[in-house]
């Protein structure tokens, strides 16, 4: 699809996209999304008392979600695949701000050192690189500095013809807020609805020792997707609240 065509759906947006010009382009493309159910209190310990943490059915929820990341690049320019095409894992938590739903991420990793310097400098977020290894079902992330280890393998099965209210909760969101050290960032991004299907996990290990408490190796929910095509606005500054009590003190 072109850009001008992911533009013109919107019918399955939470609100409207924003006004200014689009900033980034980029594929997120056959992404396992792996799901815990977490406790509340031990969850609270990872995200910034600026960000509310969002629930379903009163419960909060934690995501891995593993992809290849393809052809990003800024709105004027072409993607360079040595850069722009790298496989990355994100550990993500649902957070809301402002009346929007989004996530924040706990983690970031990619798999070449590069790519990962650049999207740190570039969009603040927690980048970090972890060797990666990706086949057709299979996908392999260690990282000795952090001692953490995801193995998995799998096989897709077919697409879901109907979407519960959670499986939407999950994979539809259009927001993403970070902290800095003075600032939340708020980013905005449009794509279609994730094409999902059920996906089987034949073998899995999952070592994460600082997220021990909320992921365990079998997850409570899954899902399968070829990927998406997505557009990003550039990041918005929200001062903190503690930023906001000194500058009017």
């Amino acid at each position: 699809m072109t850009t001008q065509e992911i533009l013109n759906i919107t019918e399955h947006r939470p609100w409207k996209m924003p006004a200014e010009k689009w900033k980034y382009y980029q594929e997120w493309n056959n992404a396992v999304f792996l799901h815990w159910q977490v406790d509340f209190q031990e969850l609270q310990t990872l995200v910034p008392t600026d960000i509310e943490i969002d629930l379903f059915d009163g419960k909060p929820w934690v995501s891995l979600v593993a992809f290849t990341m393809e052809k990003i690049r800024p709105r004027i320019l072409p993607s360079f695949s040595p850069i722009s095409d790298f496989d990355e894992i994100n550990i993500r938590t649902y957070v809301k701000k402002d009346n929007k739903a989004g996530v924040y991420f706990l983690s970031i990793e990619g798999g070449t050192q590069i790519s990962c310097k650049i999207a740190k400098t570039l969009s603040e977020l927690p980048y970090r690189y972890s060797k990666i290894k990706r086949q057709k079902t299979l996908y392999h992330s260690e990282n000795g500095h952090f001692n953490d280890r995801f193995f998995i393998k799998y096989k897709t099965g077919i697409e879901l013809e109907e979407k519960t209210d959670l499986d939407k909760w999950l994979t539809e969101r259009y927001a993403l807020f970070q902290d800095t050290k003075t600032s939340i960032n708020e980013y905005e991004i449009h794509h279609i609805e994730w094409p999902t299907y059920k996906v089987d996990i034949e073998e899995i290990e999952i070592e994460y020792p600082r997220f021990k408490k909320l992921l365990n190796n079998m997850p409570d929910r899954k899902h399968y997707s070829t990927g998406v095509q997505v557009i990003a606005w550039d990041k918005k500054r929200i001062k903190k609240r503690a930023e906001i009590a000194l500058n009017t003190n």
